[in-house]
C-alpha cells in the first residue's frame, strides 16, 4: 500500500488553480540538500530538477529566481531582468521569515507573499519540470507552462554560463 503524502500548501494552491501536478516524494540527506541530491533519489535529469533561489535587490526589494538545480544564478542577469542595480541572495536565517520555507523546501508557489518571480528559459523545453512542494522529501512534478502562467512567472536567462 502506498504511503499517504500530506498536501503541502503549494500543492493546494495548485488545486485551487486546477493545474496538473504530482507529488513526487524523494529521501532527504540533511547533510545533502542539493539539487543534485534530489535528481539522484528522482532518477531524473538534473537539467529538470529546479531550484528557487531568493534575492534581495537594491531598487526592488525581494524577487525569486528558479534555475536548473546544478547552475548557479548569474547575478548580473537576475540585476538587469529584475530592474535593480545589483541583486545578491538572502541570508539563510532570512529565508523562512520571508519565505514561510526552509532551506531544500522553498518553493515558488505560497510564498508568505508574492514576489516577482523568473524560471531559466530551458525549463519551457520539457514537458514537465521538478520544483519543490514546500517540504524537504518532496517534489512537485508540473508542466512549466502551466506554472509560468497560473503565477506569472517570467522565463529569462538566469544562469552562470
Amino acid at each position: 500500500m502506498a504511503t499517504k503524502i500530506n498536501k503541502t500548501n503549494a500543492a493546494r494552491i495548485l488545486d485551487q488553480k486546477k493545474i496538473k501536478y504530482e507529488l513526487v516524494p524523494y529521501e532527504v540527506d540533511e547533510n545533502d540538500l542539493a539539487a543534485t541530491h534530489v535528481a539522484a533519489q528522482l532518477g531524473e535529469d538534473i537539467e529538470q530538477v529546479f531550484k528557487t533561489l531568493v534575492l534581495r535587490g537594491d531598487k526592488n526589494g525581494l524577487l525569486v529566481c528558479v534555475i536548473p538545480g546544478d547552475k548557479e544564478v548569474d547575478l548580473k542577469k537576475a540585476a538587469k531582468i529584475s530592474g535593480n542595480k545589483k541583486v545578491e541572495m538572502i541570508a539563510m536565517k532570512d529565508l523562512l521569515p520571508i519565505t514561510g520555507y526552509i532551506r531544500g523546501g522553498c518553493t515558488p508557489i505560497g510564498m508568505k507573499k508574492p514576489y516577482p518571480t523568473w524560471i531559466h528559459h530551458t525549463a519551457t523545453n520539457f514537458p514537465f519540470i521538478y520544483i519543490s512542494a514546500g517540504q524537504r522529501g518532496l517534489q512537485l512534478k508540473l508542466n512549466p507552462d502551466d506554472l509560468m502562467n497560473a503565477f506569472g512567472i517570467i522565463s529569462a536567462d538566469l544562469i552562470a554560463e
